[in-house]
């Protein structure tokens, strides 16, 4: 379908941004004239001159973000479109300008009396930029000088090479060959390995499982190269800037504490056994005598979706949210009625979904929407995200909307949580009830136990590289192999192929990501939990997490909704839930 051919009214409401791509011509030649911040160098000890140019900063940012959020979801409507991979292209060559211009603000904060910063953050005149001070403070042991910090500046193309060089290798270069798939002819893609491993015919899951890790260990010589040459960088910038590892350096970016990382190591560590159980469970509904890896996807409860039109499904979303209260769901209506969302797939249309928002405007979301369950839960999903935007911008001053990625996936996932419990209470259907459960099974073990493996794995490579320890591609597989054989019991082979698997991860060149994930869950099933069990005053703390944007650190925000991810309890009633869900699957299978 073409994009021309969609009804208007399945059609994001873009020109809430600009009304024309004039518009967006000229507000980008305004705000790029007005990109004069180096003036302020060594000025900025005058706290006026301080406020004004916190001031400035925002505008200038309020600015480029909408320009920047127009650019990029123009091109997502069409790819084929080069004028507006022109647009983006000029918002990169925007920020780099941006970041060179602003080069000299950390060095000079880092250099001011402490003193002269805690009074700056009692002064009421700058009660917005309050955190950021309080960041500023603490960076302080951490800040190098501006002639260091513009060399790492000169070596952010360099360092950044590893990713672009693993990207290349991943979505082009990858020797992936043919495979026969429904009846033709096809070479084999990141997409249809997915969807091969999630189908019922076990000698092709196989066949696609074999040729797709083959190619990744034809190549894993370069890959241990390039994954090798990242870690050397994340050694090299934790030295730059003075830490004592490369997670401490990761963590303190986000203002979390190492406490947060080591409980989740430790508290799935010490729950494997339910992970064991459930493979040893799939294993014989499955009725296997060995279990491979290509079977870890395969459908146990089949023939079971909900085939909704896209009007349908958002309306069975808003009914599914209810707990969340009327104010909740009104906005959901008000998203659906002035046109937030990009429902249909189109011809040059961006795959997946995903929420963005601007400042001046409402969230936008992309969907690629089909008849299944599972798109039904992304309108769930990416309207979390889309709230939460909306709830940090209402209340928040513009330097305090933006939300860290650690609690990025929080209300996306609640969101998921409350649907999924509604649809089991909703349906009279034993067989899909079987299906909800094992999605909910396998959600928490994607999202909370393969990503904890992750996190494990990338904190065993650093230690490595820290400790002097070259990393090859033999003494890495052997450490993935071993957390794998942790993790995942003896119910399954572990084929030299699964070892193997940590080369294939995009993930793992964003250092010390993945492990957000397993605390977002974590957060989500604690927080529905509240919600649904009545506890006093549960909705009104998830707004008041909602609508904290970046007031504070993230794991304080989170205590807002009462999760604490310093105390033990919030992990623990994952693992319980995990479990329950668990047993309550076996029940409805007899096993």
């Amino acid at each position: 379908m073409k994009r021309d051919q969609v009804k208007e009214r399945y059609k994001w409401k873009i020109e809430d941004i600009f009304t024309t791509d004039g518009d967006w011509e000229k507000c980008f030649a305004e705000t790029e004239k007005s990109l004069k911040f180096s003036e302020y160098a060594g000025k900025l000890g005058n706290s006026d001159t301080l406020l004004d140019f916190f001031n400035r900063h925002d505008a200038f940012n309020i600015h480029f973000e909408r320009l920047a959020v127009y650019a990029h979801m123009k091109k997502d409507e069409d790819a084929s479109v080069s004028k507006y991979g022109a647009y983006y292209a000029k918002i990169n060559a925007l920020y780099s300008k941006y970041a060179t211009e602003l080069a000299f603000f950390e060095p000079e904060m880092a250099g001011m009396d402490e003193k002269y910063l805690l009074s700056l953050i009692s002064d009421k005149r700058f009660a917005d930029y309050d955190y950021e001070l309080k960041r500023i403070i603490r960076r302080k042991p951490h800040v190098v000088s501006e002639r260091e910090e513009r060399l790492v500046g000169l070596c952010g193309e360099t360092l950044s090479t590893f990713s672009e060089t693993f990207g290349m290798i991943d979505n082009v270069e990858l020797p992936l060959p043919e495979i026969e798939w429904e009846g033709e002819k096809i070479k084999l893609s990141h997409g249809t390995y997915g969807i091969i491993l999630h189908s019922d015919d076990r000698n092709k899951r196989k066949e696609a499982y074999e040729k797709y890790y083959a190619s990744y260990i034809s190549l894993i010589n370069t890959i241990t190269s390039v994954y090798y040459g990242n870690v050397k960088k994340d050694v090299f910038l934790s030295k730059v800037y003075k830490f004592g590892s490369c997670l401490e350096r990761a963590l303190f970016d986000e203002d979390v504490d190492k406490a947060v990382y080591d409980m989740l190591l430790k508290t799935v560590d010490k729950n494997l056994g339910s992970m064991h159980r459930y493979i040893s469970m799939r294993k014989k509904i499955l009725a296997y005598d060995k279990m491979y890896f290509y079977d870890i996807y395969a459908p146990l409860v089949s023939g079971v979706d909900l085939k909704l039109s896209y009007d349908d499904a958002y309306d069975y979303v808003i009914k599914g949210l209810a707990p969340l209260g009327e104010e909740y769901q009104k906005l959901l209506k008000k998203g659906y009625d002035e046109r937030w969302i990009d429902v249909e797939e189109t011809e040059g249309k961006r795959s997946g979904a995903y929420s963005t928002s601007c400042p001046g405007a409402h969230p936008y979301v992309l969907l690629n929407y089909k008849p299944t369950t599972h798109d039904v839960f992304t309108i769930a999903h990416e309207m979390g995200h889309s709230l939460h935007s909306y709830f940090s911008e209402k209340y928040q001053p513009y330097a305090k909307t933006s939300y860290t990625i650690f609690v990025a996936e929080v209300a996306s996932t609640v969101n998921e949580v409350l649907l999924l419990k509604f649809m089991l209470a909703d349906s009279k259907d034993d067989n899909f009830k079987k299906y909800l459960l094992n999605y909910y099974l396998d959600t928490i073990r994607a999202t909370l136990h393969r990503q904890t493996m992750f996190a494990e794995f990338e904190y065993g490579a650093h230690d490595m590289a820290e400790k002097g320890e070259p990393l090859t591609k033999d003494n890495l597989c052997k450490l993935y192999a071993d957390i794998g054989r942790k993790y995942y019991g003896n119910d399954i082979e572990h084929d030299y192929n699964i070892s193997c698997e940590w080369a294939r991860i995009p993930h793992f060149y964003n250092s010390f990501y993945v492990y957000k994930y397993a605390t977002g869950i974590i957060a989500a099933i604690n927080i529905a939990n509240r919600i649904l069990t009545g506890k006093e005053n549960a909705v009104k703390d998830y707004f008041d997490f909602l609508s904290g944007g970046c007031s504070t650190d993230p794991v304080s925000l989170l205590k807002l909704a009462g999760v604490d991810l310093m105390s033990q309890q919030p992990y623990d009633f994952a693992m319980k839930e995990f479990d329950e869900t668990l047993a309550e699957f076996e029940k409805l299978m007899g096993i």
